[in-house]
């Protein structure tokens, strides 16, 4: 058995059900992944399959880890930006991408991924030795399933695929593991929630993972708390409770930054409280609890007087039993706290209301997110916006009601991550309507990849918010993308007028249904406006 076939059945054995990315790369050319069993995907560039991988690892919580493969050379320069991206939203996947021989991996200028990765991965190694495969590979999927999740990289120089493993190949797949919080300062920490008297409570990507969505609601009830969620987190608590006060980006609802001003205490769970301007600005003066999986978050951006290091579900159940036996029945609280969201959020809608039903032409894309909401069930659907505006105007408005019906992020923002993360959506939920918005420099950076849906069976619904201009830069842009659309064997769509939003989403979501992927490309206006309360 040579290094080739034994990373295959290695990949086999540890249930990976998908392997993509861009050849040349032994996984792919001889078939060796294929002949075990496993789906190979074949996207139009590197980074979009790398995003497809991390899709899928964070819609599964972590449970399916894909693989992601691609050529040496000018194939892993392309790949470490969908890495990258993987690595700033923390989601799981295992790179195996292919090295110069050993002779010349370290001669400049030879790209060498064990160099250039190690920054940008939770583990990076390369595989020279054959008699090695198992255990590297071994570490390589456990440090993509403990801990923090984040990818893994294994480069194989080109002529380590074909060499004997000398000792065969004897494999046992790795396992996952979760830790609690130390017992003490649950107990403490249980005492400041109760004490407070205007908790808020902020969720973060950690919940998704632990699955914690019903500890989180549980806890959210019983303190009779709001709760808001990172970008990330979206959909971790539904966002048509009466609790909800919907998510922190670069846009947010009005209610969320009047609750954060007004809060005593800020409870943040499987968040990283990371500063960046796709999240909340934590405000001054707050008794911040800070609970996460990875210690090296505490304190790094925001001073914590509480910490809690741990499992999220574990820590939220654990939070739940210590508040159950500090109070009996309700507190008395919850309709007044729910009655204040309620008031403030439809001032706030009332405020942005001119914008989300404009008859102008070009059409205001905030009608077009309003009409999205009004046409999508949300509870049948996964939603991704990409990078500037189409996140910004989407977040704020889209109410999601099921955990990991929205794949948020924002740390790093690469231009065209929507598509890939849509392709991984339908790929693992094709019961499911995915849809990706994107701007005019998202589409321009992958928008061909949506050849890779009409190719791979895999009939997403592509909005294109199209205002010939990256608006935000006030940067010229041309193109007639419902005409690339249905070039690339798709359905495309153009649309001017606003009263042809709904039907035009609704011929389009037809299509998907039938089995075509589906383009509309919305001719907009050069809007810019951002609902940032927190900075008035």
């Amino acid at each position: 058995m040579d290094v080739n076939t034994a990373i295959a059945n290695i990949l086999k054995e540890e249930g990976v059900e998908y392997l993509v990315g861009f050849p040349s790369n032994p996984l792919f050319d001889t078939g060796a992944a294929e002949d075990v069993g496993i789906r190979t995907i074949i996207t139009r560039q590197e980074r979009t399959a790398a995003h497809m991988a991390d899709a899928i690892g964070r819609l599964t919580s972590g449970d399916q880890i894909v693989g992601f493969a691609c050529q040496h050379g000018p194939g892993t320069e392309n790949s470490i930006g969908g890495v990258a991206q993987a690595y700033g939203e923390s989601a799981p996947m295992v790179a195996i991408p292919a090295g110069y021989d050993r002779a010349k991996t370290d001669v400049d200028p030879k790209f060498n991924s064990l160099l250039n990765y190690q920054h940008v991965s939770k583990s990076c190694e390369q595989l020279t030795d054959p008699d090695a495969v198992g255990e590297t590979m071994r570490r390589a999927f456990s440090a993509a399933r403990n801990g923090r999740p984040r990818p893994a990289v294994v480069e194989v120089p080109k002529d380590v695929f074909w060499e004997d493993v000398p000792s065969g190949l004897d494999y046992a797949p790795t396992s996952s593991s979760r830790s609690g919080p130390d017992p003490e300062a649950v107990r403490e920490v249980a005492g400041v929630l109760l004490d407070a008297e205007r908790p808020v409570i902020y969720a973060g990507q950690g919940v998704h993972y632990a699955k914690g969505w019903d500890a989180l609601l549980e806890l959210a009830e019983s303190l009779e708390a709001p709760v808001a969620t990172s970008l990330n987190g979206k959909s971790a608590f539904p966002e048509t409770h009466p609790l909800s006060l919907g998510a922190g980006s670069k846009s947010e609802p009005g209610q969320l930054a009047h609750f954060l001003r007004e809060a005593d205490v800020i409870f943040g769970i499987g968040c990283s409280f990371t500063q960046t301007a796709y999240g909340i600005t934590v405000p001054d003066g707050k008794t911040i609890v800070h609970s996460t999986l990875d210690a090296t978050d505490i304190d790094k951006d925001v001073e914590s007087e509480y910490a809690l290091v741990g499992d999220a579900r574990l820590t939220l159940e654990a939070l739940v039993d210590a508040v159950d036996d500090r109070i009996d029945g309700e507190r008395g609280r919850f309709d007044e706290v729910a009655a204040e969201i309620e008031s403030v959020k439809e001032e706030w809608l009332d405020e942005w209301n001119p914008k989300l039903t404009s008859e102008e032409t070009p059409i205001n894309p905030y009608r077009v997110i309003r009409e999205l909401t009004e046409v999508v069930d949300a509870e049948d659907a996964i939603i991704t916006a990409d990078a500037g505006n189409p996140r910004d105007f989407l977040a704020p408005f889209w109410e999601a009601t099921e955990p990991l019906s929205y794949i948020g992020w924002g740390k790093t923002t690469q231009l065209g991550y929507g598509l890939g993360l849509a392709l991984g959506a339908k790929l693992l939920h094709p019961d499911k309507l995915c849809i990706n918005i994107m701007g005019d420099g998202a589409i321009g950076m992958t928008g061909l990849d949506f050849e890779t849906a009409v190719r791979e069976d895999l009939p997403i619904l592509t909005i294109h918010l199209n205002n010939y201009e990256m608006a935000s830069y006030d940067t010229p842009f041309g193109g007639d993308f419902a005409d690339v659309g249905a070039a690339l064997g798709g359905y495309g769509e153009r649309v001017e007028e606003p009263d042809e939003i709904a039907p035009a989403l609704e011929r389009a979501i037809q299509r998907t249904e039938e089995g075509t992927p589906s383009l509309l490309e919305f001719i907009t206006a050069k809007e810019t406006e951002l609902s940032r309360p927190d900075l008035e």
